[in-house]
Formats: structure tokens, C-alpha cells, sequence
């Protein structure tokens, strides 16, 4: 949570101006006008806290019923794990599991990725959709034989409603024209299709409440290979640990029960890592050449 007291008095800013600032900063919650002692109010939230995480945590599950499966096709070795995703609260664990239960259901009965959109854009169970500007499903083409799934919309994404449009997104066609594609034949999208305040990641519930939309577009798409960019979102589609610099490199074999083959799948740095740390440029430069060498033998 970001709060922020500010004052139109003391600016000259139009108050469009300011609130763009806001949304840009990640402010999630207006403050309001009387003061109020949160420390009186301390012990009693924690006292109901506990007794209704005792309650949830008996009924919750897991927060990600993992109905896909992700195999190494050699294994690597255990690493720490990278940017991993803020855990869900037990106060939250049973919102989660009803959003799950109907993204499952919304996700399940899309016959194609207009009718998938369509349902996101009615979906209300992931709370990144009220402080987002834009939902941002996917961009490319829904026949292609190659999908990308990022971590999460930044604020360019936010703002046009199209996934890698940023700075990373403009190395991201590089990358990708060096090895002959475009957005014309591949299609990219993200873990959660909603920026998160701030840019922070985004936590394990997001993810989970969004992860069957993810699932079925990549079954309703059909490809060949699956690429995972990034550490967060090689965690979420192919749950195997690992830092990225370890997974990067690796085939898996990703499928989900409705897909009609399993899906050769990979993890690529981060466009933003490469820009951070040009020294990865190299590695994923190899990484792409595999990739290619892999559509080679689906052709």
C-alpha cells in the first residue's frame, strides 16, 4: 500500500496533472481527512487476524492448483530462487480460492482468445483491475507457433494496453528480429494482465487468480514452443526452482490436461536484465539460436 498526503494548494500542477503522478507512483489508497490512531486499533486486527487465518488456512489449498506440469528435459542444478512472488496472507487465501474458481471457469469455457478477453475484462477476482488503467491481454498473432509470457505490465503497457511496448519491449523485437521474428508470428503476454502499483511484482495470489487465463491461452493458441522471460514467470509456468540464471538454457516440456501435445518450452532473461546487465547479452544471444534451431525442427 502507498498512501501520500498532498496538497493542490502547494503546486501549480493541473489536478489531472497530480493524479497522473499518483497513479505513476503507485498510489493505491486516498488518505483521509481527520486523523486516525492506528496503533489503538493494532491489537484488536491482529487478534482477529489470527483467529481467522486459523480458520482460513484449514480450508485453503494451495494457491495454485497445479494442473499443468513442467519437466526438465535434463536437470538442473538447485540454485536460490530469483524475484520470487510475495506470498498471499492466510486472511486473503479464501478470496483467492473463489477468484480461482471462477477464473478457472471463466478460462475453461473461451472457445478462442476474443472470447478469453472478453471474460478478463469482465473478471473482477484479481485486484491489480482497480488501480490499472488498462487490462493488457496480449499482442501478436493467435495462430503463432512461438508465445512469450513476461512477469507483468509496466506503466507504457498500462498506459497503451499492449504487452513489451516499453524499453523492454523495444529490445524484446530485437531480439527477436535477430533471429527472423516479429510480433506477426509470435504472440506475447504476461503472468498477470494488469500492472501492479508501483511496478512491484506481482504477489502469489495475482498470479494465481490469473494463471488460468494464462493456461488456456497458451492451450487455445496451440504452439510449438513456449518461451518463459524472466525468473518470475519461468517460477509460475514451469514451478520448478531455480534461479533464471541456472533455468535459462533448459528445455521443459510444458503441458496442461486440454492441450493436444506437450509444448517445448524454455526461459530467456529479461529484456530489463539485459539492459541493467549487458554481460547476459551473450547467454541470450545463445538462447535465441536454440530457439530457433527448435522451430527449425518443427517446421
Amino acid at each position: 500500500m502507498v498512501a501520500v498526503m498532498y496538497r493542490f494548494e502547494d503546486t501549480a500542477l493541473h489536478p489531472a496533472e497530480v493524479l497522473k503522478w499518483y497513479l505513476d507512483a503507485g498510489v493505491d489508497e486516498a488518505m483521509g481527512e481527520q486523523p486516525l490512531d492506528r496503533y489503538a486499533l493494532l491489537q484488536e486486527a491482529q487478534a482477529e487476524r489470527a483467529l481467522a487465518a486459523e480458520a482460513m488456512l484449514k480450508e485453503a489449498q494451495t494457491a495454485h492448483d497445479t494442473s499443468h506440469v513442467a519437466t526438465p528435459m535434463s536437470s538442473p542444478s538447485p540454485g536460490r530462487i530469483g524475484s520470487v512472488p510475495v506470498p498471499v496472507r492466510p486472511a486473503d487465501m479464501v478470496d483467492v480460492q473463489k477468484a480461482m474458481k471462477e477464473a478457472v471457469e471463466r478460462a475453461a469455457a473461451a472457445k478462442n482468445l476474443d472470447q478469453l478477453r472478453a471474460a478478463l475484462e469482465t473478471f473482477d477476482g484479481c485486484g491489480l483491475k482497480k488501480n490499472a488503467t488498462n487490462l493488457v491481454f496480449g499482442d501478436g498473432n493467435p495462430a503463432a507457433r512461438i508465445v512469450l509470457i513476461g512477469e507483468a505490465p509496466g506503466a507504457d503497457e498500462d498506459r497503451q494496453g499492449v504487452p513489451f511496448v516499453g524499453a523492454s519491449g523495444q529490445l524484446l523485437d530485437k531480439m527477436l528480429a535477430s533471429i527472423g521474428l516479429d510480433r506477426t508470428n509470435v504472440f506475447l503476454s504476461n503472468t498477470v494482465f494488469w500492472r501492479p502499483p508501483g511496478n512491484r511484482s506481482p504477489n502469489a495470489g495475482e498470479i494465481s487468480v490469473c494463471l488460468p487465463f494464462v493456461e488456456r491461452m497458451i492451450e487455445i493458441i496451440d504452439p510449438v514452443v513456449l518461451i518463459t522471460v524472466g525468473g518470475p514467470a519461468t517460477h509460475s509456468l514451469l514451478a520448478h526452482p531455480g534461479s533464471i540464471s541456472r533455468l535459462r538454457g533448459q528445455w521443459f516440456t510444458y503441458e496442461t490436461p486440454q492441450m493436444s501435445h506437450p509444448i517445448a518450452a524454455t526461459a530467456i532473461y529479461h529484456p530489463l536484465n539485459l539492459l541493467s546487465t549487458p554481460a547476459h547479452k551473450r547467454q541470450t544471444w545463445l538462447d535465441l539460436i536454440a530457439i530457433k534451431a527448435k522451430l527449425a525442427e518443427h517446421a
